[in-house]
């Protein structure tokens, strides 16, 4: 039987919660904005038999501690050495969903030395544009005058994470999002928001200098990041292959586990 033990770990954006499951070599997981570590119990399940799985709750999510300021890509990666110390880890596989595939990314960039294989999942690494900044401003703002994602907020956020055939076919994923999302801090949240969206830089450059072994997914259903910024991301990084999911969209760890599992296995096999 697989143990799982819950730790509150010190690092330099506040306390972070994680939950620390099975043995073997670290296999560290990083969710979306608006998300919390049990995005990836899918994913815990299924690998903790043969590595020690850590699923992070990110800076002012879930059980982590509030924010209350902005912060950057380099102290989120920053954020996965803290936690990698404390746990006595010289190194680890990274996977990052949205938000963490740009923290994975930073990690494999700034932290050369410490990073296996990446798996970058949903993510970009390019600036947002002026649409989008627009677009979560207005959900923070609505969000913080509602005292969270209350209806008729919700919708958006469902159709911002998931696409067709998730909301339409997938009634346990949508009940899922829509209570994460419930659950979330508004008032700790904005800080991410801002942080990850009008304040995101673009990262290509530094991507470029990744040498660890990446595997880029996009949901061919994402319009967040549509499969065209994906595939930049991959382009921007030298060691990169790009696999499109179909019938999935931004989350699809969580919309599809077992194909997402079966991608990580083999990548993290060689």
């Amino acid at each position: 039987m697989i143990t799982k033990r819950t730790l509150d770990v010190p690092t330099r954006l506040g306390r972070l919660r994680v939950d620390v499951a099975g043995s073997g070599p670290a296999l560290l997981f990083w969710p979306s904005l608006m998300m919390d570590r049990t995005l990836w119990d899918a994913q815990v399940a299924h690998f903790a038999d043969r590595f020690t799985t850590i699923a992070v709750d990110p800076p002012g999510h879930g059980g982590s501690e509030a924010l209350t300021r902005t912060f950057t890509l380099d102290s989120c990666a920053g954020c996965v050495t803290d936690v990698l110390d404390l746990l006595d880890f010289a190194t680890a596989d990274v996977v990052g969903n949205s938000w963490g595939a740009m923290t994975g990314g930073t990690f494999a960039a700034r932290y050369p030395e410490r990073v296996r294989r990446c798996v970058l999942l949903n993510g970009t690494a390019s600036a947002a544009g002026w649409r989008q900044k627009v677009e979560y401003e207005l959900l923070l703002q609505v969000s913080t005058l509602l005292g969270g994602v209350r209806p008729p907020l919700t919708s958006s956020v469902v159709k911002a994470f998931l696409g067709p055939t998730s909301r339409r076919h997938r009634p346990d994923v949508v009940r899922r999002v829509v209570r994460l999302a419930a659950a979330a801090d508004v008032r700790s949240v904005r800080w991410a928001v801002r942080s990850i969206v009008p304040l995101r830089p673009d990262q290509r450059a530094l991507f470029a200098g990744i040498t660890a072994p990446v595997l880029v997914v996009a949901g061919q259903e994402d319009s967040t990041f549509p499969v065209a910024e994906v595939s930049a991301m991959a382009s921007a990084i030298p060691t990169a292959e790009l696999v499109v999911i179909e019938n999935a969209a931004h989350l699809a760890a969580l919309e599809v586990p077992p194909q997402v599992n079966g991608l990580i296995d083999e990548f993290l096999s060689g």
